[in-house]
């Protein structure tokens, strides 16, 4: 049965319809290196990353998995000295496993850290599929974040509030993170904060039909993506919930969680019930659904009415996060 998409927001609609002659559905593999060399890939990098001066930035090589390369993680920190040691937020980017850089994206995160009155940004750059197939970039997270725990003090950070925060691809690997985290015993978190996070590499859900060949990341895009870092693996009976977290069995011991997507992608199916399944197992979760919403609108339209109030839910539950730590008594 043919499923008719939901309409985009009128003005993510409008904002969306001059990104159709750089951004087109449907991504295949042939198209890889020019989506990676396209102007419209590199306008994060472009931006003024200081926030007008106020994080000082840096990057770090820092020890990657065992036996391969160093990771680079692109540090911010809050130029004015802090009176006390602040939150860290560890940052993972987008780009369907295929595309992007540490600095994608992460202008969006440091407008988060000032209206939260000041954090520490940490943005990790991982190896890319299809040269550098799962585990590559799932270790590479994993191991940038362990730094980053051992060194948050370092930074002026706190190595008791770090928060995982991810887009897209990098939502799907601050999820799978998280699972590693608590499979491993590694160092806690106080938080994952999942914006539209690749989740699923059966790519079979009735939004991921309803929105093929619509909107800026499709079902034959995501097919690349998963491809791409799986192989034949793809949709079969043994892949990793550390490449797709929607395989996990089990997720309960997870740290608090915040997802959202939009009810106009091919995500949104695989986030509405990964949430679900963290609360039948017990956990926590808050979850939007922004109507109209394509893949990444927030990013692409940061002034429409529901980015807006994307952006400003985050912050929320962002807030509440670090005051509810902040207010815990030592346990005895």
């Amino acid at each position: 049965m043919t499923m008719d998409p939901p309409p985009f927001d009128p003005e993510l609609a409008a904002a969306l319809e001059p990104l159709k002659d750089v951004m087109e559905p449907g991504l295949t593999p042939d198209g890889i290196e020019a989506a990676r060399e396209d102007a419209a890939m590199e306008v994060f990098g472009s931006l003024d990353l200081t926030m007008d001066g106020a994080f000082e930035v840096e990057d770090r090589e820092v020890p990657g998995p065992p036996g391969a390369p160093d990771v680079s993680l692109y540090i911010c920190r809050p130029a004015a000295a802090p009176a006390a040691r602040l939150p860290v937020i560890y940052y993972v980017h987008g780009g369907g496993m295929i595309l992007g850089t540490n600095r994608a994206g992460v202008d969006a995160v440091l407008s988060l850290a000032l209206d939260l009155g000041g954090a520490v940004v940490v943005s990790v750059e991982y190896r890319l599929a299809p040269e550098h197939p799962h585990p590559a970039p799932v270790e590479d997270v994993y191991a940038g974040l362990l730094w980053t725990a051992e060194h948050a003090k370092e930074l002026g950070g706190d190595p008791e509030r770090i928060v995982l925060a991810g887009a897209s691809a990098g939502g799907g690997l601050a999820a799978a993170v998280a699972l590693m985290l608590r499979d491993r015993q590694g160092p806690p978190v106080l938080g994952q904060l999942l914006r539209y996070p690749m989740l699923d590499d059966r790519n079979d859900t009735p939004s991921s039909h309803q929105m093929a060949g619509v909107g800026v990341w499709d079902r034959t895009a995501n097919e690349t993506g998963w491809n791409a870092l799986l192989g034949e693996r793809r949709g079969g009976p043994d892949v990793s919930p550390y490449a797709a977290p929607a395989r996990a069995t089990d997720l309960a011991g997870l740290p608090p969680a915040f997802l959202d997507v939009g009810s106009a992608e091919t995500f949104r199916d695989e986030v509405v019930e990964y949430a679900s399944r963290i609360w039948r197992s017990g956990g926590v979760a808050e979850l939007h659904v922004w109507p109209g919403g394509f893949h990444g609108f927030d990013a692409f339209a940061p002034e429409a009415a529901v980015s807006k109030a994307a952006r400003a839910a985050q912050l929320g539950w962002l807030e509440r996060l670090l005051t509810d730590r902040a207010e815990q008594t030592p346990r005895t």
